[in-house]
């Protein structure tokens, strides 16, 4: 079915507050870079972050009913809400823009592609560290992660998250199943706190962080993450932008945003031109991940016994 004209709206009305931004230049910018953001979104189950006037920010997974029939969608399962969810594939520039004026700032994707989220085109490693102000020592952190991809004989390349840290991505074969490529990516979080354990963690629970980075290796499976070039719901609006091994020493995450990052590009998709090709994964690094417990599961049950011994004193004060 062919793609009509985008009826654009309220295009010189704040993004958001605090967004230093209009609707408008949202678009532009969309538009300007259009191509390069297609091609990571293409193919994948795509969840939006929408910001609508006068109210919080909101993820939408399931397509609306009022969506124009061209867009194209995909029906699947999904676990965290035990239902069928209808995801947009954004394939092309009409999609886009329509999303944009439905004000989705964010764009997130599966790892794998629509059908074939058994078999992730990636491993992700998210740096995140404690606070907004602390972007040198996510970068100090994803240089650890880099040293423990090259000691496994692997590649990444590397992008501003748009937040306050940074995301590493490790092309891997299409024979690479999901699970182990979750295990890989534990064993590589492992591998890179014990570089420097006075840096960088990778204990899942908050609170047993100790104000250290945590190299997040929960990106897996069905786990989304936000795309490369995706804008931010942050003040300025900044985008999640590729940046190169050796230039990350000289930037902060505020330095790309929509009203900068199409000018900044130009021409250029360095985030084709940084991804590795697909690497097979080392089996030994594969059997080092599978003793290692699933974080979010170990931090479930860690959270009960927490919860039960609270209780238990509780009463014992009693």
């Amino acid at each position: 079915m062919a793609s009509p004209e985008i009826t654009l709206t309220h295009l010189d009305e704040p993004l958001f507050d605090g967004a230093d931004a209009t609707k408008r230049d949202l678009v532009n910018y969309l538009e300007a870079v259009g191509d390069r953001i297609i091609s990571v979104l293409s193919g994948r189950p795509l969840s939006v972050i929408r910001v609508r006037a006068g109210q919080r920010p909101f993820m939408q997974k399931n397509v609306p009913d009022y969506a124009p029939p061209w867009i194209k969608t995909v029906s699947m399962w999904a676990e965290s809400s035990h239902r069928q969810v209808r995801y947009a594939l954004c394939e092309d520039k009409p999609t886009l823009i329509w999303f944009a004026n439905q004000r989705a700032v964010e764009y997130h994707v599966t790892l794998g592609t629509a059908g074939h989220l058994d078999r992730p085109s990636y491993l992700v490693l998210d740096i995140d560290p404690p606070g907004a102000g602390e972007f040198g020592r996510a970068v100090a952190a994803a240089k650890l992660v880099r040293e423990a991809l090259s000691g496994a004989g692997l590649a990444g390349a590397v992008k501003t998250s748009g937040a306050k840290g940074v995301h590493i991505y490790v092309p891997v074969q299409e024979s690479v199943s999901a699970d182990d490529a979750a295990a890989a990516t534990r064993a590589l979080a492992e591998r890179a706190a014990r570089l420097d354990p006075g840096l960088a963690t990778t204990a899942f629970i908050k609170a047993d962080r100790g104000g250290m980075v945590f190299i997040d290796s929960t990106r897996a499976h069905g786990a989304t993450v936000v795309a490369a070039y995706s804008p931010r719901v942050r003040p300025g609006v900044p985008v999640s932008f590729p940046v190169a091994w050796d230039a990350l020493d000289e930037v902060s995450p505020g330095d790309f945003t929509v009203r900068n990052a199409a000018r900044l590009l130009a021409d250029a998709d360095p985030w084709a031109a940084a991804l590795p090709s697909p690497q097979a994964l080392p089996e030994d690094l594969v059997a080092e991940g599978r003793t290692i417990p699933i974080a979010r599961v170990q931090a479930m049950h860690e959270g009960k016994r927490r919860a039960r011994a609270q209780r238990g004193s509780s009463h014992t004060a009693e």
